[in-house]
């Protein structure tokens, strides 16, 4: 006899759905949370689909660009700042968030099997990209390049939005964190006015530790002169990459590093004294 797991209520069913759970967290920055971090279940938004194919099998690629109220909304951007964006040399600077979910084998209308990945973003954005063919063209390409530095894959840009559906196959709720944990953390809080500057590289310095056998940590001593806050940087920590904004357009740093890092686990500290942004991160063993 089969069960409706949604009637099951037992502590042992709950405790088991929960473990699931936390398999599906957001996949934005690519790993599995830690305990103990406040999450919540969303379930996707039907939005849009999109066919494309991977590069290296020629097999169809579908993705279910979802959308959720529970997602955090990206920084607000203007027609003219995205053009701007794109034509610039680092069109990365500007993140959305997003969750990626992990691949699912559907049925086509061919009736032949395909691979559906489900991309969900806050719902605000989403509508508001679908009033604007250039916002709209911009979302489907960091959903692929998302998908792309997640799953290590290789997806066509010639792609096919599906007129008359709106996603391939079925939605599958996912797990997001209602509460980020603070990338940077000030040791001394001093508000002052910043100074206009033209964007710079700032000094910076990189350490192992230990100095001899494997790697364990990556220290990063920054150096932000006339940078009087924590609250003017905005620090992005990628899986082997750092970048570092000092608002507003003071400072701009984009280094990669020799090793994997742990994201989740790695802390900053800006000293607005000596104004030394420290950035320490747990290697990850090979």
């Amino acid at each position: 006899m089969e069960t409706d797991s949604s009637l099951l209520s037992t502590e042992v069913e709950q405790q088991r759905q929960e473990e699931l759970y936390q398999q599906l967290l957001l996949q934005t920055i690519g790993k599995i949370q830690s305990d103990g971090t406040p999450s919540k279940v969303i379930c996707p938004q039907p939005g849009i689909c999109v066919k494309t194919s991977s590069l290296t099998d020629q097999q169809k690629v579908f993705v279910n660009i979802c959308q959720s109220r529970d997602v955090p909304p990206p920084p607000h951007l203007s027609q003219e700042a995205l053009v701007e964006l794109l034509e610039s040399d680092d069109p990365t600077g500007y993140k959305v968030p997003m969750s990626l979910g992990e691949a699912h084998t559907e049925i086509d209308n061919s009736s032949k099997s395909c691979t559906v990945y489900d991309v969900v973003i806050n719902e605000e954005f989403f509508q508001n990209c679908q009033k604007d063919t250039l916002f709209q063209q911009f979302l489907i390409a960091v959903s692929l390049e998302g998908l792309e530095n997640k799953y290590s894959l290789e997806l066509s840009r010639d792609i096919k939005i599906l007129k008359n559906r709106k996603f391939m196959g079925s939605l599958t709720e996912q797990n997001i964190r209602t509460k980020s944990k603070p990338v940077i953390q000030e040791i001394n809080t001093k508000e002052l006015q910043l100074q206009n500057s033209t964007v710079k590289s700032p000094q910076f310095g990189l350490w192992v530790e230990p100095l001899f056998g494997e790697a364990e940590f990556l220290i990063a001593e920054i150096q932000l002169p006339g940078v009087y806050s924590a609250h003017s940087l905005l620090l992005d920590l990628g899986e082997d990459r750092l970048v570092l904004n000092a608002q507003p357009s003071l400072f701009h740093l984009d280094v990669f590093f020799p090793f994997l890092i742990d994201q989740e686990n790695s802390a900053a500290q800006y000293n607005t004294n000596t104004q030394v942004l420290t950035v320490t991160m747990p290697v990850l063993s090979s």
